[in-house]
């Protein structure tokens, strides 16, 4: 069964064993993080994994996500998982008063990115029915 993983490299359809299990090549793509013997690395920057979240060719991503510090998410039937941004990575983008970057289509479908308006007055509103 495929599901879909949303994080920050973007949305990745992937096949895991159980929950979110995925082979080291899926959980490099997915996370940025490489799996290698000392634990998940990227860049200069390893991460020694949690106890019971690696089996021969696989690693448990929920797991070693949430020892991240960031949450994971997923629907009832987990065909929808998560990666969120941890409380710290979010606090320092809010302290450089920058907006993340994305995209969104104007009334007439036009897509507009953020990041081409920099360097201009921005005015983002925003509204929810709940």
């Amino acid at each position: 069964m495929m599901v879909i993983v949303l994080g920050q490299s973007g949305e990745h359809a992937v096949a895991p064993a159980e929950g979110l299990w995925l082979t080291a090549a899926d959980a490099q793509r997915v996370t940025g993080w490489t799996p290698k013997p000392e634990g998940m690395c990227c860049d200069d920057s390893c991460v020694p994994l949690p106890a019971g979240a690696t089996r021969p060719g696989h690693v448990d991503v929920a797991a070693f996500w949430q020892f991240l510090g960031n949450p994971v998410l997923h629907d009832d039937a987990g065909e929808t998982w998560v990666l969120g941004v941890g409380a710290e990575a979010r606090n320092t983008q809010l302290a450089g008063l920058e907006a993340p970057d994305f995209t969104l289509p104007d009334l007439d479908g036009v897509p507009h990115t953020l990041s081409a308006l920099r360097g201009r007055k921005v005015f983002l509103t925003t509204w929810a029915s709940w």
